[in-house]
């Protein structure tokens, strides 16, 4: 990762680099599958780490701030 990365990523741009749509990438959140950081009611962050150990298969729910809990 580059120093200019930005540590986490919206759900679109996840989406985008998943190749799915937005809706899809939202489901996925709400079922856990995607690991996310929620930051204040609405807004939902996908660490860029988990988000490539979890596509490497090494991710797992229990990393600090990540959580897997449904979302609306």
């Amino acid at each position: 990762m580059g120093d200019n990365e930005r540590l986490t990523l919206t759900i679109l741009e996840t989406a985008r680099l998943l190749g799915c749509s937005r809706g899809l990438a939202y489901e996925l959140a709400s079922q856990g599958k995607i690991p996310v950081i929620r930051v204040g009611q609405k807004r939902l962050l996908v660490p860029r780490k988990s988000l490539e150990d979890f596509l490497a298969g090494k991710w797992q729910p229990a990393q600090a701030g990540v959580t897997t809990e449904k979302v609306r």
